[in-house]
């Protein structure tokens, strides 16, 4: 218990001075800083997905959308929107421990909402429906502008705040975020090493990400989790066995969505500008993928495959960014343009994510990290026979039924 303690604290420790290692390197600097700010936003989105799929075993294909509210209810409430269209007095500049618990509780409602319809469908026709509400999200966000502007509709809104403790004055003039105490973008020091904005917003969704995976590992092994396990692997059981089905639902949708609210408002502050165009069907798609890709149902495998998924675009970004010059001037008998649209860096990630997706799906179907029980389940076979089983076979010989046949019995009398 003390190494596997010691092991957690010093992966910890290693993940808080990621940033600083990666902010040194001259090659990579503070964008990839900011990538691995957006890497831990697809962890917290993937961890709230795994409570939906992995636990209580409900395809949701519309996952976005809490994303979205979470984003939008943070890009409402933190910038001068509302004000410039004439909807409110003064400028809104609601600190993050006020929207945060806002937004988890607007997102919670909408998963209990959208669950609620959708109670007694399962499989492919859960992941339809659910598919919709996603897009339902997308498009209404989109022309939410008339005839009363709230969502600014396919512009978006743009000069969000930065996260912060207290509510600043907005500066219209300059065009610049309030000055506010404890925001997320000003600069400091942490013995002795300059914590940029960037840095400061990985480490608080670090903070965030370490909250959620305590949070999730203590509904998997509460009565709760159990639950969701039992209604996973097989409803009619579990509904005999006392077990509210309809509650239980309703429950993992709520609280999947409620990291969703949150991964929304940590992603409107640290972008700055929400549109409609963040929240599509790719990117409810992408976080399934991390979640299957790692583990079902694995709070490690979902962390490891939200992390590979989320900076392996941008790795091959830089890769083909790098190859590409260097192939179109030296293959000769293939057009450029073909090179160029061959050599895309977004198509060419796209087909990377394709085939690894379907190799393993084929050789690792639990995931890369699955949980014990998941890989027993898939490479164990039967399980062993218990001491009492293996004493009841050696009573009872296999020749002779332990119960006579009602034929043989009246045949008897």
């Amino acid at each position: 218990m003390k190494n596997q303690t010691a092991q957690y604290l010093l992966l910890i420790l290693a993940f808080v001075a990621l940033p600083f290692v990666v902010d040194s390197i001259p090659f990579l600097g503070p964008t990839w800083v900011r990538i691995l700010g957006f890497a831990m936003l697809y962890v917290l989105l993937a961890l709230g997905l795994n409570i939906v799929i992995g636990y209580a075993g409900l395809l949701d294909m519309g996952y976005i959308g809490f994303y979205a509210i979470g984003a939008y209810l943070y890009a409402l409430l933190a910038s001068p929107h509302l004000n410039m269209a004439g909807l409110v007095d003064g400028v809104l500049n609601w600190p993050l421990w006020v929207i945060i618990p806002l937004a988890a509780i607007a997102a919670a409602i909408c998963g209990v909402l959208i669950g609620a319809p959708v109670l007694k469908l399962r499989g492919d026709y859960l992941a339809i429906v659910t598919l919709g509400f996603g897009e339902i999200i997308r498009i209404f966000m989109n022309n939410l502008d008339q005839p009363v502007n709230i969502t600014n509709g396919p512009q978006g809104i743009s000069n969000i705040a930065p996260l912060h403790i207290d509510g600043g004055a907005w500066s219209h003039a300059a065009g610049q975020a309030p000055e506010a105490l404890l925001s997320l973008q000003t600069s400091w020091s942490l013995f002795g090493l300059k914590v940029t904005p960037v840095i400061s917003y990985y480490l608080f969704f670090l903070v965030v990400v370490i909250f959620a995976i305590v949070l999730s590992k203590r509904l998997e092994v509460s009565r709760i989790g159990r639950a969701w396990m039992a209604l996973r692997e097989d409803e009619v059981a579990a509904e005999a066995m006392g077990l509210n089905k309809r509650n239980l639902k309703l429950l993992a949708f709520a609280m999947g969505a409620t990291f969703g609210g949150v991964s929304g408002v940590l992603f409107s502050s640290y972008q700055g500008f929400v549109s409609p165009e963040s929240f599509t069907l790719m990117e409810s798609i992408m976080v399934l993928a991390m979640v299957v890709l790692g583990g079902m149902g694995s709070i490690r495998g979902v962390v490891l495959g939200a992390l590979i998924l989320s900076v392996m675009p941008e790795v091959f970004r830089d890769l083909v960014n790098w190859i590409q010059p260097f192939v179109m001037d030296n293959v000769t008998f293939v057009s450029r343009e073909v090179l160029r649209n061959v050599l895309d860096a977004s198509t060419l990630r796209m087909l990377v994510f394709g085939l690894a997706l379907i190799l393993v799906m084929r050789y690792r179907p639990e995931g890369l990290w699955p949980s014990n029980r998941r890989r027993a389940e898939l490479h164990d076979g039967d399980p062993e026979p218990t001491p009492a089983a293996t004493a009841l076979s050696t009573t009872v010989p296999a020749s002779t039924p332990a119960f006579d046949h009602p034929a043989q019995q009246a045949d008897k009398v």
